[in-house]
Parts: structure tokens; C-alpha cells; sequence
């Protein structure tokens, strides 16, 4: 069968195997701002480090979650495709990883991101044929195929960046729109529509919701706010009045999502008897909270207080992006992960989740601190030195995930 051709739980193994790469790249760069690294090019690692996280971890795994969800709805297509789509966006992944540190952007880099975009092409063709087959109560198709319409738009910005980077543009607002653009459309657009498809699919699947109506109006609220967003990052250019006026309007419309997040929420919580598992509600707890955290501190962004200190002290940057980065898309993905695994009498270690999970809000809480010293608030002291050990915190947690996924757990024998 065409089916048998994909294996989700190699792919799935393979998806951690490039998690604790990125790890290992983040250990080394919090390594490097501590004690000397002569050979190690911190601005040339920071640039392998996030387009391998972004591609090497986040693409490639939810491209094998959805894979999977045709799986599920057993629909009928040559899988054998898509094992050669994720062959080559692990190749680009590592091609990118290995080029930007050797040359930054530079002419092979530039061929490795180009490769990756293409890749993330051929993807959007091939999913978007199939997902038409599906017949799916969820609403989770409408998440798919916008999620797969601002994953090409994110691709502008990256190319855009490229372009700028390459050329040794100087003028630093042209840069940091298209990096923002990028990473805007990425982390709220592609990364979060698709999270939201899965869960929803997974959901009604376990029959833990019933309507799709309370799913319709986030799609809605969601896909109407999430282009005006991109203005909330960028309010610090010189905007038309106007412009300023509709990334208020969205920011505020976002709260909304709020109110059916959390009502979902308590359903489900009512509902979940056996159905999921500790660790994967733990995990999706934990990135529930961190979203709503998200669309909070994005609703502050309108206030210009506010909106000047959180894009010009970098630790706040940095720890707005691992928030949604890990907070809300790594945790969502990793107990998602753990609920499949189920399926084979296999889960994902809880010693290492538990690591894992205390090294990011180790992380979170640290770059808080750093963030008000803006403030005038006394400087934490040895912050720099704790980030490195939260950083190997959050590597051996990953690597125990990524070595114990291939074990089967007797705990799970017998059950689904």
C-alpha cells in the first residue's frame, strides 16, 4: 500500500534528531558569551541556529503531522512524494545549518535557502491536492490551507532578507521589516495555523468536541488579524495614521480569541477522561498558557510605551520569540508527537519533558529580568551564566526525548 510507504514515527524521530541539533547550537552560542570560543563565529552560529530551527525542527515536523493527517483520514495519494519532499528539506536544513557558519549569508547559504523555499513549494502543491479529498467536520482543512497560503507569503520576506543581506544593505529599517515580516508570518501564520488544525482534527477525532462552530470563530478572528499583526511589529517606522490605527484594531480584535480559547478549554478539560495522556495535557497545558501570554503581550504592543520597550532591549525580543517559538509551537508539537506515539505502544520520556520544560521557564523567567533592568530594575546577577545552564537543561532534555522515542514502553503495551 501507498500508505506503508511513509513512516510517521521515523520522520518523527528524524524531526527530534534536528530539535536537539538546534539545541546544541543554542548551548554553544550561550557557551560563547560566557567563556572564550576563538573559533566559533557568534552572528554566523545565530544565523545557522534559527533557519536550522525554523526548517531542520518546526517545518519538517508539522509537514509530518500533516502528512499523518491524511494518513488518518485514509486518503489515498502517492505518499511516497512526500518522503522525498522531507529527504530534501532535511538536506537544505543541514546545507543551511553548515553554510552559515561557514560564510554567513553567502553564496551557498543563499543556494541552501533557496532549496528550502522550493521544498516548502513543492509541499504547498502536493498538500494542497490532497487536503481536497478530505472530508473533515473539524474545520481542520481551513487551517491547513491557510496555514499553507502564509507559509508561501512568510517565503517573500525571507527572500527579501536574502536579497539584502547578500547586497550589504545598510539601511537597518529595510532589514528589520523584512526580518519581522518573516518571522511574523512564520510564527503566527504557518507555525500557529497549523497547530491549531492538528488540535482541532485530534479533538474531534477523540470525540472531545462536537461542534466546530467555537473552531469557525477563532478561524475567522485569526485569519482577519493576522496580516494588520505585522503592523504591530513594526510601529516603530514612521506609519500613516491609519495603519497605526488597524494594528490597534487587530491586537485588540485577537483578545477574542481569548474568550473561545479558554472555553474550549474547560470542555475539553471536562471530556478528557483516558483519551490523552498526562504528559501530551501537561505539554499542551503549558503552550496554552503560553499563548494566551502571546496574545496579551502582543494586545501591549499597541500602547507606544510599551511597544518601544519591547523591540528595543534584545533579551525582550529574545524571549518573545522562545515564548512562541517553545512555549506555545515546541510544546504543542512535542505532546502531539507523544499521542501518536501512543498508537505504537511507544511515548516520549517524561523525565525528559519534565527537563525540558523547566529549562524554558528557567530561560523565559531569566530574559524577564534581563527585560526590566530597562526599567531601572537591579541587573540579575550572573544572568548570562544561568541562561547557559538553562540552555543545557533544555539540550539534555531533548536528547533524552530524542534517545527514548525508539523504545518501546511497557506502560503502553495494550493500549492505544
Amino acid at each position: 500500500m501507498e500508505k506503508e510507504k511513509f513512516r510517521t514515527r521515523r520522520w518523527i524521530q528524524i524531526a527530534l534528531i534536528n530539535f536537539c541539533v538546534v539545541a546544541l547550537a543554542g548551548i554553544t552560542m550561550r557557551y560563547k558569551i560566557n567563556f572564550p570560543l576563538k573559533f566559533v563565529n557568534q552572528k554566523h552560529l545565530l544565523y545557522a541556529h534559527s533557519n536550522f530551527a525554523f526548517m531542520g525542527w518546526v517545518t519538517i515536523a508539522l509537514m509530518v503531522l500533516m502528512v499523518n493527517y491524511l494518513l488518518r483520514h485514509n486518503i489515498v495519494t502517492n505518499y511516497k512524494k512526500y518522503n522525498w519532499i522531507l529527504i530534501t528539506g532535511c538536506i537544505a536544513a543541514y546545507g543551511m545549518f553548515v553554510s552559515f557558519i561557514m560564510e554567513s549569508y553567502g553564496y551557498i547559504s543563499i543556494i541552501f535557502s533557496i532549496l528550502s523555499i522550493v521544498v516548502t513549494y513543492f509541499f504547498i502543491a502536493c498538500f494542497w491536492m490532497d487536503i481536497r479529498k478530505v472530508k473533515d467536520e473539524s474545520y481542520a482543512a481551513q487551517w491547513f490551507k491557510a496555514a499553507l497560503i502564509l507559509m508561501t507569503i512568510a517565503s517573500v520576506g525571507e527572500i527579501t532578507l536574502a536579497y539584502l543581506m547578500i547586497n550589504f544593505s545598510t539601511v537597518q529599517d529595510y532589514y528589520f521589516a523584512a526580518l519581522y515580516f518573516f518571522l511574523h508570518f512564520q510564527y503566527n501564520g504557518w507555525f500557529l495555523f497549523v497547530c491549531f488544525g492538528l488540535m482541532f482534527s485530534y479533538l474531534f477525532e477523540k470525540e472531545l468536541l462536537h461542534s466546530a462552530d467555537i473552531n469557525r470563530h477563532i478561524f475567522i478572528i485569526m485569519a482577519i488579524t493576522v496580516g494588520p499583526s505585522y503592523l504591530l511589529s513594526i510601529l516603530w517606522l514612521k506609519l500613516p495614521r491609519s495603519l497605526h490605527l488597524l494594528a490597534n484594531i487587530s491586537g485588540i480584535l485577537q483578545l477574542l480569541v481569548l474568550f473561545y480559547f479558554i472555553k474550549i478549554f474547560r470542555v475539553v478539560k471536562k471530556n478528557i477522561s483516558v483519551k490523552i495522556t498526562k504528559t501530551s495535557w501537561y505539554l499542551w497545558t503549558m503552550a496554552a498558557v503560553a499563548f494566551i501570554l502571546k496574545i496579551i503581550l502582543q494586545t501591549l504592543s499597541i500602547i507606544p510605551f510599551f511597544s518601544n520597550y519591547a523591540f528595543g532591549f534584545r533579551p525582550i525580543v529574545i524571549g518573545y520569540l522562545h515564548l512562541s517559538f517553545l512555549g506555545i509551537i515546541s510544546f504543542f508539537i512535542i505532546g502531539y508527537m507523544n499521542q501518536l506515539l501512543t498508537e505504537w505502544n511507544r511515548s516520549i520520556s517524561k523525565t525528559g519533558v519534565l527537563l525540558f520544560v523547566i529549562g524554558v521557564l528557567v530561560q523565559e523567567v531569566i530574559l524577564m529580568f534581563q527585560g526590566l533592568e530597562v526599567l531601572n530594575f537591579q541587573a540579575l546577577p550572573y544572568a548570562n551564566i544561568l541562561l547557559f545552564y538553562a540552555a543545557i537543561v533544555i539540550g539534555a532534555g531533548l536528547i533524552w526525548i530524542a534517545i527514548n522515542v525508539h523504545k518501546i514502553r511497557p506502560e503502553m503495551l495494550g493500549k492505544e
